[in-house]
């Protein structure tokens, strides 16, 4: 059976960035080997179910599915437009360094400390000052081309 937008399919995944590092994986020895297991100890490595066509996934894994069959295993490079998008000046915001302790319990920012929004959306405080911080809200992947092996597991 071969994969249709509309198919209901298990895969599992290994994604890395142009250096090789593995970013992001289903394979539980995949992440004990990186140590992403150590990183995320609460976290269960396992497949991915995804209706395909549904926006569940960036666009580069979505646009690779469908045309695969059960047991196939493919490999894709997915540009930064197809991926996170790019990164952009525009997604990083100045705010009251006195105001943004504040929402941080009145713990002084640091740079590298991450925030979440409101929406859950994780940010990175990128530049302390005295008057003013910076805090980027561009996705961590942002700008990277992002290479993944894909194995189906099963269509549903």
């Amino acid at each position: 059976m071969t994969i249709e937008s509309g198919d209901e399919v298990v895969i599992e995944y290994v994604g890395r960035d142009d250096d090789g590092t593995v970013f992001d994986t289903s394979r539980e020895a995949v992440a004990a080997e990186s140590g992403l297991a150590e990183a995320q100890p609460d976290r269960k490595f396992t497949p991915l179910t995804v209706s395909v066509g549904a926006g569940e996934v960036i666009a580069g894994i979505e646009e690779a599915l469908p045309g695969l069959d059960e047991g196939e295993t493919t490999s894709v490079d997915v540009p930064p437009e197809k991926g996170y998008g790019e990164w952009s000046e525009d997604r990083v915001q100045e705010y009251e360094t006195d105001e943004l302790a504040a929402t941080l319990g009145g713990q002084r920012p640091a740079v590298g400390q991450y925030v979440e929004t409101e929406q859950g959306a994780a940010a990175e405080i990128t530049d302390v000052a005295d008057d003013v911080s910076k805090v980027d809200f561009n996705p961590p992947l942002a700008g990277e081309t992002l290479h993944f092996e894909l194995e189906v597991v099963a269509i549903n």
